[in-house]
């Protein structure tokens, strides 16, 4: 069946005379004078193969063929404003889907209250949250897998804009049966004679070198022992005295009994946190993430 080419205007100038059926109100609710109203009307009937009103003296109604299409005009001119609506929406990135990477440790900080801030303002639009590393961020990024990264220490790549939302300190996770842990504060360099259990360098290589340039700032070569891709995991191989390790502060929040956090020296030493898009990207639902993000209002 050929679908009938049917304007907007008509239908809407249809649907109105049938709660109207005076051409007189009907032109005046549409904002139109009366002879380009009858013009539409006909058109439609032109269309329809059979008149949609009668009309007499004072008098106009609908026709048989005319109740029957009022209900798919209806419904046609509903979904037209349901679409529009949601693709003016969409396009001032109001709603629609984004797809947001994070590092797991961001859990303990920024994490809850950005997402919480951004569906606040943007309850209609779905997030889809993929806990990665800041390595395969950056690559899912590049191949328009996720539209945000949150990520620490993202590499310098021309295709990457970043935008820093957190900076903290670095702190030492020793086993708290450790004679380091009777200290309260640790010299970076207390820790040259014990294996480091760190994140591999692939989950995140500008953070893994981070932590290789304090220690040999300190003055020594850290003696890498385990690793593992989750915070949880390294502080529980350190719990287990499998060795030491530098983190981010927000670790402290990881609960386990055998294991100790304590403040380092120098401790002039930061990790960033960053907020990283595709720079050319357009898509307006970045440009709000990005908005929540600042705070702004």
């Amino acid at each position: 069946m050929d679908r009938p080419e049917l304007s907007f205007q008509q239908l809407h100038a249809f649907a109105v005379l049938s709660e109207e059926l005076h051409f007189g109100r009907t032109a005046e609710r549409l904002g139109i004078a009366q002879p380009p109203l009858s013009q539409q009307i006909r058109r439609l009937e032109a269309k329809v193969g059979h008149p949609l009103f009668t009309r007499g003296p004072g008098a106009v109604a609908l026709t048989e063929a005319g109740r029957q299409l009022l209900p798919a005009a209806r419904r046609a001119l509903d979904e037209i404003a349901v679409g529009l609506d949601a693709a003016r929406r969409t396009g001032s990135g109001e709603a629609g889907r984004i797809r947001i990477g994070f590092s797991a440790s961001l859990a303990l900080t920024v994490l809850p209250g950005l997402l919480r801030a951004y569906h606040d303002r943007f309850p209609q639009v779905e997030m889809e949250i993929r806990e990665m590393t800041t390595a395969p961020q950056v690559t899912a990024l590049h191949e328009h897998v996720i539209d945000i990264g949150l990520l620490r220490e993202p590499p310098d790549e021309p295709a990457l804009a970043t935008e820093t939302i957190l900076s903290e300190e670095f702190i030492a996770v020793v086993p708290a049966a450790h004679p380091l842990a009777a200290q309260r504060v640790l010299p970076i360099r207390a820790l040259a004679d014990e294996p480091f259990v760190l994140l591999p360098r692939s989950a995140g290589p500008m953070f893994y070198d981070r932590i290789l340039d304090l220690c040999r700032s300190a003055g020594f070569e850290p003696r890498l022992g385990q690793q593992a891709v989750e915070w949880q995991t390294v502080c529980a191989l350190v719990e287990a005295g499998l060795g030491v390790s530098l983190a981010p502060a927000s670790i402290r929040q990881i609960r386990l009994k055998g294991v100790a956090y304590r403040r380092i020296e120098p401790n002039n030493a930061r990790t960033t946190v960053t907020v990283t898009w595709r720079r050319d990207d357009q898509n307006p639902l970045v440009a709000r993430f990005l908005e929540a993000a600042r705070g702004e209002p």
